[in-house]
């Protein structure tokens, strides 16, 4: 699996890095794994705003259906449509399948409360 450099991961297990002035925002591989097979996801419209830690898409899968929290605030520039018409692709790759692109509005300061993907991946063990 190819992890991003410098992603930070949040306690509820979205990724993000960031590129330039863009965040982009996916689901990590444990909680890809924990999920089983990806049915069905619903992303939110581009233009829409989010404050760090509140729902802004929902996944579901064979075992069970999950909200995805925003790991930082912004606004949404870009929506992974390929996942819209083929959910199995973030099982395929959870870091290649990334889920939203935004512009954030404050992202050092968002950014504090998230780890590093070594430090997340020794929590969720």
């Amino acid at each position: 699996m190819n992890i991003p450099d410098g992603i930070l991961c949040s306690k509820t297990h979205e990724w993000v890095s960031e590129e330039q002035d863009i965040a982009v925002i996916g689901l990590t591989d444990w909680a890809v794994e924990q999920l089983g097979d990806v049915v069905f996801i619903e992303l939110p419209e581009v233009g829409s705003e989010f404050s760090k830690d509140e729902v802004f898409a929902t996944i579901e899968s064979v075992k069970a259906a999950s909200e995805i929290y925003m790991p930082v605030s912004g606004e949404i520039l870009e929506v992974n449509e390929e996942l819209i018409n083929s959910p199995e692709l973030i099982n395929e790759d959870a870091f290649g399948a990334w889920l939203v692109k935004i512009k954030p509005s404050n992202f050092q300061e968002d950014a504090q409360g998230l780890l590093e993907y070594n430090d997340y991946k020794e929590e969720v063990q």
